[in-house]
């Protein structure tokens, strides 16, 4: 299928919340450090889908996911994951001795990569079997999972106390577990609740 080099007006308004949001989350940040640590991915990811833009387009689906875990991200970048002031009212409606708003973004970190790996695993015809492409990609989640708490750790051991605002544990002591936890659980609810749409989505590009 021949890609246009021209934007849509979808593509505008996806660049006008992306920008508006990491513009919003720059501007007097809680801690800089982390802000620039929270929302690099974002950036980076932003340039990646610039440069495969017209190579490799993806689905719709995909787009507004990927921008709605950028969002997430800017905005615990802006006020760091364990300072959310949204769920820190959260926390004191239930009871919670700790801001929850880590397990958001660890949940984003399974549920947005499982949904672009099945899509490149697809469309790239890797795996042709479902069951063993969905292994594969839980197993692609957990591994994104642990890569980025092993980075967590070094920042830790090259920033020191600076670090605390960026990795978040709160004092929690099973933090790391259950952020792998949590984003094994978004790779799953992905799988399972998306499938037939992103199918249909997918379909037109093969």
């Amino acid at each position: 299928m021949k890609q246009s080099n021209s934007l849509s007006s979808k593509s505008y308004l996806w660049l006008g919340i992306f920008f508006g949001v990491l513009v919003w989350s720059g501007i007097e940040p809680k801690d800089r450090l982390t802000w620039v640590l929270e929302a690099g991915p974002a950036i980076v990811g932003l340039l990646v889908m610039a440069k495969t833009r017209i190579s490799f387009p993806l689905t719709p689906l995909l787009y507004f996911w990927i921008l709605l875990h950028c969002i997430v991200l800017m905005v615990g970048a802006k006020y760091t994951y364990a300072e959310v002031p949204l769920f820190d009212s959260i926390r004191e409606i239930f009871g919670w001795e700790r801001n929850n708003y880590d397990k958001v973004g660890h949940f984003m970190q399974g549920f947005v990569p499982a949904l672009l790996a099945r899509e490149i695993l697809i469309r790239k015809k890797v795996v042709n079997f479902a069951g063993w492409r969905n292994f594969i990609i839980v197993s692609i989640c957990l591994a994104f999972s642990a890569f980025y708490e092993l980075i967590e750790w070094w920042a830790a051991l090259l920033i020191g106390e600076d670090a605390d605002a960026f990795l978040g544990t709160q004092g929690y002591v099973w933090d790391t577990q259950s952020d792998m936890a949590w984003a094994l659980l978004g790779a799953l609810v992905c799988l399972i609740i998306l499938k037939k749409t992103h199918d249909l989505q997918i379909k037109p590009l093969l």
